[in-house]
């Protein structure tokens, strides 16, 4: 089960790039006229065509993609430091045989030490799966088929429909079940409904994937192959029920709240008071049915599929899921098809690397808590904390300033600033894993028993008061989100170092990208998405009707402006999916370039530095945010499924609506980055 509605700056695999220097030459960092690296300006492009290429070009030419990376961008190169402070605490942890049992220390150096030990992974095989697989195939009837697809449920295989337990959108003080389409294993319904020639390509290699998966464990040729036609049949199905992710950026589509006899009546092949009973979801009235369509196929499959045939659709869902943490056979099966054919990776990451990614997953907080106290440092919180306070000084400046909206609307927009709240480095409380038991036995094993303590931990907040403490990132990750039913941003402890935040940079660079981080995400509570939130996190309109629909016309330019990139070849940026990424992109850097000016009040003009002004380096400092390279099997994947534009065109889209970046750099009519002011989307 998982969360539905959470605006963050970027995704774990499109993460933000890094915005203060090369991370080739930490030491040169701590210079502040270092803080943009001019040997990565190509200075063949003029600024005023192609102004991403003009400050990133020669970084890009001298930066190839690793073999092991889908993408390769500032944001590696800062988490490649990040994982090297990792890496040294789950090695010290591993090793520490004198660790107490059930500490911190003991679980995460047994989870990581497990995850890397290859010689006992190969020598286990699928065995840690037996007892899964052995109650899979003693299902007979539709009540065991609900009781087992509950039990996976707990143990993190996602098989049918997805959920999760949180905030009520419409009453933001209570907590509700929530229940989701899901049960696909491509990563979009559109993998399984589009007819063009490498979306054919990808489906047919999938079936072939899942065929071969069902080898490994243990079923012969013909019998895989049949059950990889079972598989896809009813995962297809499924798929074609789908919301698209476009349909799913809107909240109000997504909230259909049903009492139990309502989702009874809506899917009758499906006894809901088993599965509830079996995941110990109890003493509810009402859920939130975010696809109603999508359960009726659901309950339509649970007669017409049979009891066989949903066997082998179970054994893929547990086999697909815990792929990476068996034996080496399967782990490169896996990762053939998701890496390497689907994104174009040629190798995969370094086991290590992949066990620290689980033992983050897992164990997050545990991790999380060595790493601030070795690696986070009060003088960056404290940086960061005064730029948000001017952040928001300075979105009620823009807010007054807006000539589309009444005065009612900007009240109410300025109360939902009054009522951010602000989650910076690490969480106030931490997650207590007391009950959690992680041994030396299996990776796989220890990743289920993971899943289920985080399981049950959600469960437990039915009947409980809402805990506004909780985070949705741990401490060392390298992002940042915006929550609207929490009304809140988080900036964790990882994005607030070297190189991506330099204290001791000049103010232009850090508000050109720290600054703009932060005001991306304030950004977010007025997005398309966000905007139908009120201060209090409730899903309810404070708009007046005049000023939503001025609210439409602009946002409708920025969807025009991004469905016009191309990506690659004639693949374009999908402007509506993108939607609510590319105004908190366009608000971020607006509201904080007028932050910055506000910060150079009662001082001296800043001299220039490498011969740019201090309003050019903001703008080079956000588009050197986003510099990167992009396998192109990546990118066609991300432009089909991610909220997110490619770097170049977040790097560029929004500097091309802004007066104040022509200003700075003699943009004129005629040169490529123009855009006539008609055209040009000015919404915060």
């Amino acid at each position: 089960m998982q969360n539905i509605l959470k605006l963050s700056l970027l995704v774990s695999t499109i993460a933000i790039a890094s915005c203060g220097g090369d991370a080739k030459n930490e030491e040169a960092l701590k210079a502040p006229n270092t803080a943009i690296d001019t040997k990565n300006i190509d200075s063949t492009i003029k600024p005023v065509d192609d102004f991403y290429q003009f400050v990133n070009g020669n970084w890009m030419k001298n930066n190839p993609i690793p073999e092991s990376e889908s993408r390769w961008g500032s944001f590696n190169e800062l988490m490649e430091k990040n994982l090297a402070k990792l890496k040294a605490i789950l090695e010290d942890a591993a090793g520490d045989k004198s660790a107490q049992a059930g500490s911190n220390r003991q679980k995460i150096g047994d989870f990581y030490f497990v995850a890397n030990d290859s010689v006992k992974l190969n020598l286990d095989g699928i065995s840690p799966l037996k007892a899964e697989l052995a109650a899979i195939d003693n299902i007979k009837t539709t009540e065991d088929l609900i009781k087992e697809v509950a039990h996976l449920h707990t143990i993190g295989v996602g098989a049918m429909f997805g959920g999760y337990i949180g905030q009520d959108p419409k009453i933001s003080t209570e907590i509700i079940t929530q229940l989701g389409q899901g049960g696909i294993s491509l990563p979009d319904r559109d993998y399984y409904t589009n007819t063009d020639e490498r979306t054919l390509g990808l489906q047919a290699a999938y079936k072939k994937h899942v065929a071969n998966m069902f080898m490994l464990l243990g079923d012969k040729s013909d019998i895989a192959e049949k059950n990889a036609k079972i598989v896809y049949a009813i995962e297809t199905n499924l798929a074609k029920a789908s919301m698209t992710k476009i349909d799913m950026r809107n909240p109000e589509k997504m909230y259909n709240k049903k009492t139990l006899a309502e989702l009874a009546d809506l899917t009758p092949n499906f006894k809901w008071s088993i599965y509830f009973d079996a995941v110990e979801i109890k003493n509810i009235s009402n859920v939130i049915v975010g696809q109603p369509d999508f359960f009726k196929t659901l309950n339509a499959q649970i007669k017409s599929v049979s009891i066989n045939d949903w066997k082998a659709y179970l054994r893929w869902g547990l086999v697909d899921q815990m792929a990476s943490k068996l034996s080496d056979n399967v782990v490169n099966e896996h990762f053939d098809f998701y890496g390497k054919t689907l994104l174009g990776i040629p190798v995969q990451k370094p086991r290590w690397k992949r066990a620290f990614e689980a033992t983050d997953a897992a164990l997050g907080d545990a991790l999380g808590q060595i790493f601030v106290e070795k690696h986070f440092t009060q003088a960056s919180k404290d940086k960061v904390a005064e730029m948000v306070k001017n952040l928001i000084a300075a979105y009620r400046v823009r807010i007054a300033s807006r000539d589309w909206m009444s005065e009612e609307t900007k009240k109410a927009a300025n109360l939902k600033l009054d009522k951010i709240m602000l989650k910076l480095g690490y969480p106030d409380k931490w997650k207590d894993y007391s009950s959690l038991d992680i041994k030396r036995d299996s990776y796989a094993e220890n990743f289920m028993r993971a899943n289920t303590y985080s399981f049950k931990q959600m469960v437990n907040k039915l009947g409980k008061p809402v805990d506004r403490t909780e985070w949705g990132m741990t401490p060392p990750t390298i992002n940042a989100y915006y929550n609207p039913s929490l009304n809140e941003i988080v900036f964790p402890a990882g994005i607030m170092q070297p190189i991506f935040f330099n204290p001791d940079a000049d103010d232009a660079v850090n508000y050109g990208c720290m600054g703009a981080v932060i005001g991306h995400e304030l950004t977010h509570g007025f997005d398309d998405e966000g905007a139908q939130f009120d201060s209090d996190g409730n899903l309810k309109n404070w708009w007046t009707e005049s000023d939503k629909a001025n609210f439409k016309k602009k946002t409708d330019m920025l969807v025009m402006q991004f469905n016009n990139y191309i990506a690659i070849d004639s693949v374009h940026v999908r402007g509506e999916l993108t939607l609510g990424e590319n105004i908190a992109d366009l608000g971020g850097v607006t509201i904080s370039y007028y932050a910055f000016k506000k910060s150079l009040e009662g001082k001296p003009a800043p001299e220039k530095i490498d011969g740019f002004t201090a309003e050019q380096r903001f703008f080079m400092s956000w588009a050197q945010g986003w510099r990167g390279n992009m396998r192109p099997e990546f990118l066609k994947n991300l432009v089909q499924t991610n909220p997110h534009s490619p770097g170049n065109f977040r790097g560029n889209g929004p500097l091309s609506n802004m007066q104040e970046f022509y200003d700075a750099f003699g943009v004129k009519e005629g040169d490529k980055m123009y855009r006539p002011k008609a055209e040009r989307a000015e919404i915060w």
